[in-house]
């Protein structure tokens, strides 16, 4: 199995431990025989999905892509995996780790802060910080702090803090803090403290707290005031004002 996993510039990680460049093989001092805990393994993000805050995202980290070579002790717990040897099959900034485990198998993957793109009615998915953008008819799907963008009659979906763009006829959701837009006749859907956009005959949905319970609120381009392509955020009285 591949994984993904940062180090900093001199390749070295939490503890100061040493990694190696390309062709050399970690070995965990530390290993105790694959408990789902933390400590005790050399960890990494299989196939690149997982969460993407145990991740160096400094702009001189430097991205492995490690190998576990089917280990029967690697383990996978709380969005991310453990193993007692690891070995180096490539190394790169971001974009060149996400695209070589794009390019070796990890295809629909959510990888974190992989650049996936993709044509007409297919399915682009990426991770946490990732971006994903399918055309027309496509499925563009984020993780946390992503962006999706989907085209005409596409969805795009991102998760807390993300953005989602879809065109005419679109969804676009976005979870907690995110942004979503829709095109013409689309629906544009956001979670607590989020804002969203549609064109016009499109629709708003956006969830918030009322002091007591969760609500939902739907507002229409074209009535009550609200206009085609201005974004909204709801109100301390969860009424639509403009964000």
């Amino acid at each position: 199995m591949l994984g993904l996993r940062t180090v900093d510039n001199d390749r070295k990680s939490y503890n100061n431990f040493q990694w190696h460049p390309v062709g050399g093989t970690a070995i965990a001092p530390d290993w105790d025989g694959g408990k789902a805990e933390c400590g005790g393994g050399l960890h990494f993000l299989p196939w690149g999905e997982g969460d993407g805050g145990l991740l160096n995202w400094s702009p001189v980290a430097i991205w492995q892509v490690v190998d576990d070579q089917d280990a029967p002790d690697t383990v996978l717990f709380d969005r991310k995996a453990k193993a007692q040897r690891l070995t180096v099959v490539f190394e790169g900034n971001q974009k060149e780790a996400t695209d070589y485990l794009l390019a070796h198998g990890a295809v629909g993957k959510a990888i974190v802060g992989a650049t996936v793109v993709v044509g007409d009615n297919q399915i682009a998915v990426a991770g946490d910080y990732g971006k994903a953008t399918a055309g027309i008819s496509g499925t563009a799907t984020a993780g946390d702090c992503g962006t999706a963008t989907a085209g005409y009659y596409g969805t795009a979906t991102a998760e807390n803090y993300g953005t989602a763009t879809a065109g005419y006829w679109g969804i676009a959701t976005v979870g907690i803090g995110g942004t979503a837009t829709a095109g013409y006749r689309g629906t544009a859907t956001a979670g607590y403290g989020g804002k969203a956009t549609a064109g016009d005959r499109g629709t708003l949905i956006i969830k918030h707290w009322d002091g007591d319970r969760y609500r939902i609120v739907v507002g229409y381009v074209g009535e009550d005031g609200i206009l085609q392509d201005v974004a909204y955020k709801l109100d301390v009285d969860g009424k639509f004002v403009k964000a």
